[in-house]
This record gives structure tokens, sequence and C-alpha cells, in this order.
């Protein structure tokens, strides 16, 4: 698989750690929602793609974020 970029084939797969953060001035209370999605990351341009896991882009969706106490 090339990059989507610049079509390299310099492409690595990194684990990740993000804290999403809910956008505007109304919700500086509202949680981060914590996902550890794998990154692959175009060693050549930068250009990188995840996808959201299921169950944090379900918590993204209703404004609310999960427990990570699990």
């Amino acid at each position: 698989m090339s990059c989507i970029a610049c079509e390299s084939a310099n492409q690595v797969e990194f684990p990740t750690e993000m804290a999403i953060h809910f956008p505007g001035w109304k919700n500086p209370g509202k949680p981060d929602v914590f996902a550890f999605p794998k990154v692959l990351l175009c060693l050549d341009c930068g250009f990188s793609q995840f996808t959201v896991p299921e169950t944090e882009l379900q918590a993204l969706r209703q404004g609310t974020a999960r427990s990570t106490a699990a």
C-alpha cells in the first residue's frame, strides 16, 4: 500500500495514545475521550492516518467520554 499523499511505500504503523478534546468554548468541562489507535505514518512526507476504535467513536458521537477505569 502506498501513501495517499506522496505515493511512497515507506510507511510504518505505530501504536499511539491520544486524548480527543471536544471543540468550542462551551465544552471546557467535558472529559476527553482517550483512544489508542495504530497510526500509519509515511516516513517520507509525514502524512498519517488512523481509525478511531468503535467504543471511542461511540463516545464522541454521544458527546461523552467513557470511563478509563476498565
